[in-house]
Order: C-alpha cells, then sequence, then structure tokens
C-alpha cells in the first residue's frame, strides 16, 4: 500500500477499534449487571437480538446511502448512534428502556460497518482487498481484546461505572472522525447510485438473490446464526458452569482478541493467497464445528478457555473472508453488497441470540448444539456451492475450446 493509503486505513482502524473497544467495556460485567435487575438468559439474548434486529432493518438503507451520500458521513453518523445508545444504557435500569438503547446502537452500527468496508473498497486495489479488509477486521478485535480488559478492571468502581467509560471513550470517536476523516471520493458510484430507485428492505434482499454474491450472503446469515448463539451466552455459561468472575470473563476475551488480531495482522492475507476464499471457509468453518464439539464436553474453566481460542482463531479468519469475497464479487455495488452484508449476517444475529437465550434457560448446553448444527449446516452450502463453481467453470472452458 502507498503511503496514502496507510494513512486513510490508520484512520480507518482508530473508527473502528474505538467504537468496538467502547462497547467491548460492557461484556464482562453484563452477567452481573442482568442479575442486579433479576434478568437471566432470555435477556442476554434480546440484548443483542434487538441491536441485530435494528441493524438488519436499516443496513440496505445505509448500504445505499453510503453509495449516495458518501462513506464518511454515515461513519460519523453511526459513531453516534452509538454513542447515544451507551449513554442511554448507562443512565437507565429499566429493562425496556435497555432494549431501546439496542435499538439506537443497532442503528448506528448499521450506518458504521458497510461504510467502513465500503471505504476499504474504495482505497484499495482489488489484490489489496483481503489485506484491507484484515487490518479493518483486527480492529475490530484489537477492540474486543482492549475492551473487556478495562471493563472487568472498571467493574471495581461499581457496575455501571463501565458503562460511562465506554459512552465517553464512543464519544472520542465521533469527535475523532468530525476533524480526521475525509471522504474517499467514489464520484462515480455515488452518481450511478443516485439514478438508482430507492428499494425498501424487502425488495433489495429480493434483489441479492440474483446476484453473484448471493451464496456467500447466505453463508454469512448461517454462520452468524450459529457464532452468535455461541457468543451471546458465553459470559452467563461461564458464570453459571464454572463461577468466573468479571475478572475471568475479561481475560478469557481479551485472549481470544489476541488471538484474533494477531491471526488477522499476519495470517489471513496468507492463507487466503495460498489456498483461496472458498477453501478457507471450508477449513476453518470445519474447525469451529469441531470447537462446539468440544466444548460441550469441558470440564472446567481452563478447558473451555482453551477451547474457546479454537472457535475464536476459526471466526477472526472466516468473517474477514467472507468481507473480501462479497466484496470481490461486488464490483462497483459496494455500498450495496456491504449492506446486504450486513443484513444477512443481521439476520442470523437476530436469531442466534434470541433463541440462544430461550434454550439456555431450558438448558445451558443447547445453545453450543445449536451452534454446532449450524456449522454443520454452513460447511454443507460452502462445500456445494464450491462444486457448483468448479462445474460451471470446467463447462465454460469447454464452451470456449
Amino acid at each position: 500500500m502507498s503511503a496514502e493509503q496507510r494513512k486513510k486505513m490508520i484512520v480507518l482502524m482508530i473508527n473502528m477499534f474505538i467504537a468496538i473497544g467502547s462497547f467491548g467495556i460492557i461484556i464482562p460485567i453484563l452477567p452481573a449487571y442482568l442479575a442486579s435487575i433479576n434478568q437471566g438468559g432470555t435477556a442476554a439474548g434480546l440484548m443483542i437480538a434487538i441491536f441485530a434486529g435494528a441493524q438488519l432493518i436499516f443496513s440496505p438503507i445505509a448500504g445505499k446511502w453510503t453509495d449516495q451520500y458518501g462513506r464518511r458521513k454515515m461513519i460519523i453518523y453511526g459513531l453516534a448512534g452509538l454513542t447515544l445508545s451507551m449513554f442511554i444504557f448507562y443512565a437507565v435500569n429499566s429493562i425496556w428502556l435497555l432494549y431501546a438503547s439496542r435499538v439506537v446502537g443497532g442503528i448506528g452500527a448499521a450506518l458504521l460497518v458497510p461504510a467502513i468496508f465500503a471505504y476499504v473498497a474504495d482505497i484499495t486495489t482489488f489484490d489489496q482487498r483481503a489485506k484491507g479488509n484484515s487490518l479493518v477486521s483486527a480492529a475490530m478485535s484489537l477492540g474486543i481484546v482492549v475492551g473487556p480488559g478495562i471493563g472487568g478492571f472498571l467493574a471495581d468502581f461499581g457496575l455501571k461505572f463501565p458503562f460511562l467509560i465506554s459512552a465517553l471513550v464512543s464519544l472520542a470517536a465521533v469527535v475523532f472522525s468530525i476533524f480526521v476523516l475525509k471522504e474517499s471520493e467514489t464520484k462515480e458510484v455515488a452518481q450511478a447510485t443516485e439514478m438508482a430507485e430507492e428499494e425498501s428492505m424487502l425488495r433489495q434482499i429480493a434483489m441479492s438473490v440474483k446476484k453473484p454474491y448471493f451464496i456467500p450472503l447466505i453463508i454469512t446469515l448461517v454462520l452468524s446464526f450459529g457464532l452468535m448463539a455461541y457468543e451471546s451466552i458465553i459470559g452467563l455459561y461461564l458464570d453459571n458452569q464454572f463461577s468466573a468472575t468479571p475478572q475471568e470473563i475479561a481475560t478469557m476475551i481479551t485472549a481470544t482478541g489476541i488471538v484474533s488480531v494477531i491471526v488477522q495482522l499476519f495470517v489471513v492475507d496468507r492463507v487466503v493467497r495460498r489456498f483461496g476464499e472458498v477453501s478457507v471457509l471450508n477449513i476453518f468453518i470445519g474447525i469451529a464445528a469441531i470447537g462446539f464439539l468440544l466444548s460441550l464436553f469441558a470440564s472446567n474453566y481452563g478447558v473451555f478457555f482453551g477451547i474457546s481460542l479454537i472457535i475464536f482463531l476459526s471466526t477472526s479468519i472466516l468473517r474477514p473472508v467472507l468481507n473480501t469475497l462479497i466484496s470481490k464479487m461486488a464490483g462497483n455495488e459496494q455500498g450495496f453488497a456491504m449492506g446486504m452484508n450486513n443484513a444477512y449476517m443481521s439476520i442470523g444475529n437476530v436469531l442466534g441470540p434470541t433463541l440462544a437465550g430461550l434454550m439456555y434457560d431450558v438448558r445451558i448446553t443447547y445453545p453450543f448444539i445449536l451452534g454446532l448444527v449450524l456449522l454443520v449446516i454452513t460447511l454443507f452450502i460452502t462445500m456445494a456451492w464450491q462444486k457448483r463453481s468448479l462445474h460451471a467453470k470446467a463447462l465454460s472452458k469447454q464452451s470456449l475450446s
């Protein structure tokens, strides 16, 4: 990458780091906080599902706005929404107002995420795309590393104190973006989008069925469903099964985040270059499924810790690879494609945590079984798509010859 590209990437990474880090602060104390207001697995699942539901509804709109009005505005508005959500979360104790704060946060995420990945596509070449997405994903993982570690420490000053710090850090990201972030200048795409009709979310999802990246979108949905079923209740599970403290939960999340950062900075690009995106999907979906299976037999905190490292290592590779695959197949529809990617991911993020929370309250191992089943389904979808793609290529070569 050139010096100018690196400068812009650093700004995007800082934005993503602060946004994710500010939310990560509250993760280790969420189980204790929900218990303090007499809530359990269902509430924990709904916290994530409501956030994802709002993200789902606004993602197609946000993707189109990203192309039409520019990446910079959507990034700033998205960060502002996340900031407001954090301040509401700090200020109230009512479970219904907490749910409302998640709606606001979901809208903010819908504006932020596709805009950042579309910005990456604007400033990178086709061959640099995997590297650019990996760097942004690494910034997300670093936020997950730093945020929970800080949250576990701040919990000693009171359960709600981390919420305040989270809101202030997120506010800093808004100010930073206003003064530092410049537009990526994509006039051709913006002009093309301005001529397009405004479509409803359902219409846009229907349109995505005909896109060449539809199968990767389906994989994103199913994968998100299974993974979020796991992630949404992991804190509650550690607390219930192994009597883990907020500091121990923070330690595990921080460790898995460190693994994610290392993998996304130094491994993803090399692995993709050597094996290709589809083969990498097959390999690491399989590894994640094995991790889910092993988690059912974890006998103590240490064993579960090790298994979680395997699962998070896999997801840290899968997410940027899927983003890159969709981005490469999208051409000049970067905003629309990333909006659809966000929408399909949000569908999984709504259904996964909702079912996981309900199932957790029935039996705490059921969410892990659900995640395992969904990952196996994802693996079969990926392998079938790969086989069909290879067959299509073979037919194309025969017709040319």
